[in-house]
């Protein structure tokens, strides 16, 4: 009697399978349709409420930049599509160049003096005594509170020209010729003290970004400098300013946001006078906008200002790029 050998070993019915068992693991399952769209469902009522709070505002001053939308025209409900004439009408005015400049300029040196300020008065709190920085902080913080308008009209009240405190403290110092000296008779003299409110305002949140940057700084890096022999400003240059340098780029970026659209201040004081000569883009704007009821004009300078802080974001983006890339 012949015995029949059998195996209990079953012949696998899809040839991939050992093919998939070579490979060391179960196949991967594969997310549905919804799985895959989650995630910008999820994000989708931030982007419509971003879209609808900035978008479309922009879209609206863009659009009312080609219309011929004067007094008469907002009331009656009229259309009018001039196209670039608003454009022409303010690129072609040698005023608006002069204002353009005045505010590049101005913006730059308000800007350049605050960051280095606080970077001074940051550097400065790490060496102090606690006793004294507190002093200093509190002391910048109480600035920092104080209402735009009320440090406006004490800086009005400061510079006046009969009743000021700074020509008086001149005169008993020795400098007759600051009195009745008036600071506000020239558009450069104003636009002086109308910075130096700004840069006494930004001062604060300055020095206090740039000390939270400066304390985080391991204080072994001071260390071996120190012991390597190394100066003060060699210090500075080769530990402290590598740290802070990031911090200080996107805080000088967000000062020249900040600086460049100052109204409130230049308006309060003199309304961008005496004859104009203090008149930044920003008072322009409203000068053509409010004053003269020339909604399209405006709007044509707002674009344009939108255009030269568009270019300043590249060239801060770009040497963002260009830093992460070299970490």
């Amino acid at each position: 009697m012949t015995a029949v050998h059998t195996t209990d070993a079953a012949v696998p019915t899809n040839s991939s399978a050992p093919r998939r068992a070579a490979k060391g693991g179960a196949p991967r399952r594969r997310g549905s349709a919804f799985d895959r769209l989650l995630p910008y469902l999820l994000l989708a009522p931030a982007l419509i409420a971003i879209l609808w709070l900035v978008g479309w505002p922009v879209l609206s001053l863009l659009v009312t930049s080609f219309r011929k939308l004067n007094l008469r025209e907002l009331t009656r409900g009229e259309v009018v599509w001039v196209g670039l004439d608003n454009y022409v009408e303010i690129l072609g005015d040698p005023g608006f160049w002069l204002i353009a400049v005045r505010t590049i300029v101005f913006t730059a040196v308000v800007v350049g003096v605050s960051v280095l300020a606080g970077l001074l008065i940051a550097l400065l709190m790490r060496q102090i005594s606690p006793v004294v920085r507190i002093v200093l902080q509190i002391a910048m913080l109480l600035a920092w509170a104080m209402p735009l308008l009320a440090a406006t009209t004490v800086y009005q009240w400061i510079f006046d020209q009969q009743y000021g405190i700074l020509n008086k403290t001149l005169v008993k110092l020795g400098f007759d010729s600051f009195a009745g000296y008036g600071w506000f008779s020239t558009g450069t003299s104003t636009l002086a003290v109308i910075g130096l409110l700004i840069v006494w305002q930004a001062i604060p949140f300055l020095a206090f970004s740039l000390y939270a940057g400066a304390i985080g700084i391991p204080r072994d890096q001071y260390e071996a400098a120190s012991i390597d022999g190394a100066t003060a400003w060699q210090t500075f240059r080769s530990v402290t300013w590598p740290e802070l340098r990031p911090l200080l780029l996107m805080l000088t970026f967000l000062s020249m946001l900040w600086d460049f659209k100052v109204f409130a201040q230049i308006w309060a004081f003199r309304k961008g006078g005496p004859d104009g000569a203090s008149t930044t883009l920003p008072v322009y704007q409203y000068l053509e906008g409010i004053s003269k009821s020339h909604f399209g004009v405006a709007a044509a300078v707002s674009v344009v200002m939108m255009a030269l802080l568009g270019l300043l974001t590249i060239q801060y983006l770009r040497r963002l790029i260009k830093q992460e890339g070299t970490l």
